[in-house]
């Protein structure tokens, strides 16, 4: 039912440099989807229709392609003057070309063959259109266009970044390794260089932050939303639970995993010997030194192509072919925006995974997490275009997982610091949950009282901080202490309500940590129909299907931490 048999398969033989960019005749594209649009919906069999919207799919997925390939190569050089302006291009145009899926989904809900399109395309592709209905109308074309620009202006000001430390010049990413680093002063100097670009841009990131709450809620009035929050779960096709259970999630994450947390922090600091450790020192976690791969971006790269040629023939070909193709760009270089992300190029049927390393263990979690992504949608490409990837917290699951699966290899990254790292990663994941949420319940905040002034949202941010993370002490920061520490989350600025989805799938990867362990062979099985599936179902649906325990569920936190409190707690991590 989800195979999408229509688009021509073979194998790409070109590598990803060859993938050749041609700006999309916008007017040209408008005048076949709308030639095809006419026939859905007509008094026609359902064959006709069928193959009109498969015509459609086919459409948007060059078009896409066009989009995608202008997005990494901006994220690859954000100072390349081309591909900049082809972004502003899309920037522009995308909102108008919404209007056309809206149209879509109108004619797919009241064509008279619905019953039969649902057998042939899935109920959840109707589900997902009586969302799209919701989200959008012409009349907000403008609205949108002016949040993708903010979007854009935020992602090009923290690529922007020139930190000079240590008689070098870094941006964001490449001062990470200082914030690891053993010496406490470097340590504390190297947190406060970075705090002090973002006070040297606290005006504007206040300015288009509050530019985006505001337009925003805008877009959700004007679509006939009391607030942004609802608009927010509709746009990220959020169908089969609300704000109502992600509420309840959180609350289990503050009473059940925030004292797991506190604890492991007392414990990191007798390991560290700092009685009462500041933000700076929350980074290291080893008087020895955090764990860290023994190799640069090619070693690693090597060891990674032998795990997956272990790990199952599935794994092998996928990483073979990203290799082959140049699919993964990894080093951080100036110019290059942050963070890392996995993207797919529909025309040329691949995925690309992009990264910035800089000699931390980040590096190997973010290529696993990373492949975790690109293996998931290699592995759906066969799929209808809205099933290739999950619903994002589902997308997540996979990513996440990705990084435990890994385990059986990790000592290839680590050698003898392996043990040291499988400490750290668990410690680390578990970590982050109180974070991720505090990002969540912040969001949820703002946007229910969008007329906060900037200095109200960071004592906002500060309170919730408090909250989740009672031991985060930034001693004489004085700019992250007024609540700051929240601008450098592109996700709060790019993509309202979704960071919540990681926390979402670490519980959900957690599971997949403890059935390895179990049984590997068994558990990669479990994984792999997950993959397949895609987004084939919806997140609720999709975690039934491979039998793994709901976060949303009273009682699911605290029995997926049980084992993994129990492992760390056998560790003596002050050996480490």
């Amino acid at each position: 039912m989800i195979k999408y048999k229509k688009r021509k398969k073979g194998r790409i033989t070109m590598k990803f440099k060859d993938f050749k960019y041609e700006r999309p005749n916008i007017e040209a594209f408008v005048e076949e989807i709308k030639k095809l649009l006419d026939v859905i919906g007509s008094d026609v069999s359902v064959e006709k229709e069928s193959e009109a919207i498969k015509a459609i799919f086919d459409l948007n997925d060059e078009m896409d392609s066009m989009i995608t390939l202008v997005s990494i190569r901006n994220s690859l050089n954000t100072q390349d003057e081309f591909y900049e302006k082809e972004q502003e291009f899309f920037d522009n145009y995308i909102p108008e070309l919404q209007q056309y899926q809206h149209i879509f989904s109108q004619k797919i809900l009241l064509s008279k063959n619905r019953k039969e399109l649902e057998n042939i395309f899935g109920e959840l592709m109707f589900k997902q259109a009586e969302l799209a209905m919701k989200t959008f109308e012409p009349k907000i074309i403008p609205l949108l266009q002016q949040e993708n620009k903010l979007s854009t202006e935020y992602s090009k000001l923290l690529a922007s970044a020139k930190i000079e430390f240590e008689g070098g010049v870094y941006n964001l990413s490449q001062m990470g390794p200082f914030l690891q680093n053993l010496n406490r002063d470097i340590r504390h100097r190297a947190q406060l260089k970075v705090s002090e670009f973002f006070a040297n841009n606290e005006e504007q990131l206040d300015r288009i932050y509050d530019e985006m709450v505001k337009v925003r809620t805008t877009i959700a009035h004007e679509l006939g939303y009391e607030n942004y929050v609802q608009l927010g779960y509709d746009r990220l096709g959020r169908t089969d639970y609300d704000y109502r259970d992600v509420k309840k999630y959180r609350d289990q994450i503050y009473h059940d995993l925030v004292p797991v947390v506190k604890e492991l922090k007392a414990r990191l600091a007798k390991r560290i010997g700092i009685e009462n450790p500041k933000s700076y020192d929350l980074s290291l976690s080893f008087l020895t030194g955090n764990p860290t791969p023994k190799g640069d971006r090619a070693w690693q790269v090597d060891v990674a192509k032998k795990m997956y040629d272990e790990m199952s023939k599935e794994t092998s070909e996928f990483f073979n072919f990203m290799l082959e193709k140049d699919l993964l760009d990894l080093d951080s270089i100036p110019g290059k925006a942050g963070g890392g992300y996995c993207t797919y190029i529909p025309k040329y049927r691949t995925p690309f995974i992009f990264a910035n390393f800089n000699g931390t263990s980040h590096d190997v979690d973010v290529l696993t997490h990373e492949a975790g992504h690109a293996f998931q949608v290699y592995s759906s490409r066969d799929n209808y275009p809205s099933y290739r990837w999950p619903t994002y917290e589902a997308a997540e699951i996979h990513s996440m997982s990705m990084e435990f699966l890994a385990w059986p290899w990790i000592d290839g990254f680590f050698k003898e610091d392996t043990e040291k790292y499988k400490f750290y990663h668990l410690d680390s994941s578990i970590s982050f949950l109180p974070y991720g949420v505090s990002v969540d319940e912040f969001q949820h905040e703002i946007y229910e009282n969008p007329n906060m002034t900037p200095e109200e949202r960071k004592a906002t941010w500060r309170k919730i901080e408090k909250k989740y993370l009672p031991f985060k002490d930034y001693d004489d920061d004085k700019f992250m202490e007024k609540g700051t520490f929240w601008y450098r989350q592109g996700h709060i600025f790019s993509s309202p309500f979704y960071y919540i989805d990681y926390t979402l799938a670490q519980v959900l990867a957690f599971q997949y940590w403890v059935k390895s362990r179990e049984n590997h062979e068994e558990a990669f099985a479990s994984y792999l129909e997950l993959c397949r599936l895609g987004g084939s179902k919806s997140f609720v649906e999709l975690i039934k299907a491979v039998e793994l325990n709901n976060p949303f569920e009273e009682g699911t936190v605290l029995k997926v931490i049980k084992p993994i409190k129990a492992y760390l707690d056998s560790v003596d991590d002050e050996k480490l």
